[in-house]
């Protein structure tokens, strides 16, 4: 194991590095399709509240696998075979997609159930005072909000971490695939995946932690 480490540490490092990039991105865009649904499905429009579940509903529904293949393989061949356009995706730019329309189906609920957790009082005090909906929602609403969502999107981020070894699929070089690599050139996989094992545990077990001093922090500001 030492000498795997020695060898191959630098790289299964690195790897690591594109996997914590890919979901930081990832959740970024996730948190902005999250936004857009959630507000999207606590409207009185009944056509927003059907699209906003219409899209949740979708995505949740399929497999990532099934995701991962569809974004990196369908796209680009219903371009070039049914809209006569070459268009390719790389492999990190179809895991962000990837992962942020599956986290963003997520986040849309956690942004959905963080809205609706503020008295409604907040939303109607605000537009006796004269504020649009939409100010009321960006300026008091949602910053309430969001102090009761922020330990929920730390762990959504700590799942579409562990979702990214599933993009191994696409060739994505992730610790998953990095890891496979190793195993092929030195056939010694319990050593391999045991560290990278380790390497996820570290990771994860971090911000875990950080989730919960930051929920603890804001129960007690919240007192």
């Amino acid at each position: 194991m030492v000498a795997i480490l020695s060898t191959y540490g630098d790289l299964l490092l690195q790897a690591m590095g594109k996997t914590l990039t890919m979901a930081f991105y990832s959740l970024i865009f996730a948190c902005i399709i999250g936004l857009i649904f959630g507000v999207l499905s606590v409207l009185k429009n009944k056509v927003c509240k059907a699209i906003a579940q219409i899209f949740v509903d979708v995505i949740r529904g399929v497999p990532m696998i099934v995701l991962a293949y569809f974004v990196f393989f369908g796209i680009p061949y219903a371009c070039k075979n049914l809209l006569g356009f070459n268009f390719t995706l790389s492999a990190l730019e179809a895991g962000i997609i990837c992962l942020s329309l599956n986290c963003g189906a997520y986040m849309a609920e956690i942004i959905r159930a963080g809205i609706q957790s503020v008295p409604s009082g907040q939303m109607e005090a605000a537009r006796s005072l004269g504020l649009s909906y939409w100010t009321a929602m960006r300026q008091i609403v949602l910053p309430q909000a969001i102090r009761t969502m922020i330990p929920s999107i730390i762990n959504q981020f700590i799942i579409t971490l562990k979702d990214t070894s599933i993009l191994s699929i696409i060739g994505f070089p992730e610790l998953v695939n990095s890891a496979k690599s190793v195993v092929a050139i030195t056939f010694k996989s319990f050593q391999v995946w045991a560290i990278v094992g380790v390497m996820y545990l570290i990771v994860i077990t971090i911000l875990s932690k950080i989730a919960k001093v930051l929920e603890r922090r804001l129960n007690n500001y919240g007192h």
